[in-house]
C-alpha cells in the first residue's frame, strides 16, 4: 500500500484510472486502479488540458484491492508501456489514501476502461 501512495505522492506526474471511486483504505471493498506515470520533459506540461502536453506513458502499474489487501498485479516499463495511453477525458480527482485523508490528484473512474486495460495487460478477472 505504501508503494501505491508513493506513486500518487512522488514527484512524478501520475494518472489512475480506477474501477470504482480511489479509496485506498483497506475496508473500502474490492477495486482495481491502474497507475500511469506520466514523462517528464520538455513536452510534458504544454498545449493541453491539465496541464499533461505530451502525455507519454513512461510505466504503469496496475493494484486490486480484495480481501481488505492490496496486491500489485501487473508492472510495465518504459519499453513495455509504450501501448498504453492516457484518455483524453482525464480531470481532476479526489483520492482517499490509506490513513483517510484525502489528495486531489489526476485520473478517471472507468469500470469499462480498467477491464480493457486488464485485458491489454494480460491480467485475469476485472473489477
Amino acid at each position: 500500500m505504501e508503494e501505491i501512495g508513493s506513486h500518487l505522492a512522488g514527484a512524478s506526474r501520475a494518472i489512475v484510472i480506477s474501477a470504482k471511486d480511489v479509496d485506498l483504505r483497506p475496508s473500502s471493498g474490492d477495486n482495481r486502479l491502474f497507475i500511469l506515470k506520466i514523462g517528464e520533459g520538455s513536452l510534458a506540461a504544454g498545449g493541453r488540458g491539465g496541464g499533461f502536453g505530451e502525455r507519454k506513458v513512461t510505466a504503469v502499474f496496475c493494484y486490486g484491492l480484495s480481501g481488505g489487501v492490496w496486491s500489485k498485479l501487473f508492472e510495465a516499463g518504459e519499453g513495455e508501456a509504450d501501448g498504453f495511453e492516457v484518455p483524453y477525458y482525464v480531470s481532476r480527482l479526489p483520492m482517499t489514501l490509506a490513513d483517510g485523508t484525502e489528495e486531489m490528484g489526476y485520473g478517471v473512474v472507468d469500470p469499462d476502461l480498467v477491464t480493457a486495460l486488464s485485458t491489454k495487460a494480460r491480467v485475469p478477472g476485472s473489477q
